[in-house]
């Protein structure tokens, strides 16, 4: 898979960064989309790297059935991150999972059924 300009635009804020053994998609938390972290603060969400790895496997188990067993995911206080050896499983997971964050009803959606891990 070739990283363009136009996929690194697509996916940001997200950062794309390729590994030895595949790729992952990182974020540093606490900025994008914290106002939709706060509508649950009340329940412990604060938007850190935890929070948007719960986010993101209700994405993966609803939205993008295929690609399970292939994403992983590895949250940091300060950071999220997924994974895979397989570049364009995560292209394909990153770039729906960025889109779906553009969409206020869709992402509140999801976000309504993510747990605090």
């Amino acid at each position: 898979m070739e990283v363009t300009k136009q996929f690194e635009n697509e996916i940001a804020p997200f950062v794309w960064v390729e590994l030895p053994s595949g790729a992952s998609a990182c974020l540093n938390a606490g900025r994008y989309l914290q106002e939709l972290f706060d509508t649950r603060a009340d329940e412990g969400f604060i938007g850190n790297g935890y929070d948007w790895g719960s986010l993101a496997q209700v994405f993966l188990d609803e939205k993008c059935p295929g690609l399970q067993g292939k994403i992983n995911f590895d949250p940091e206080a300060d950071m999220f991150c997924a994974y895979a050896k397989d570049k364009e499983a995560l292209a394909d997971f990153i770039l729906g999972f960025k889109k779906a964050c553009e969409d206020k009803a869709l992402i509140s959606d999801l976000f309504s059924r993510a747990e605090l891990d």
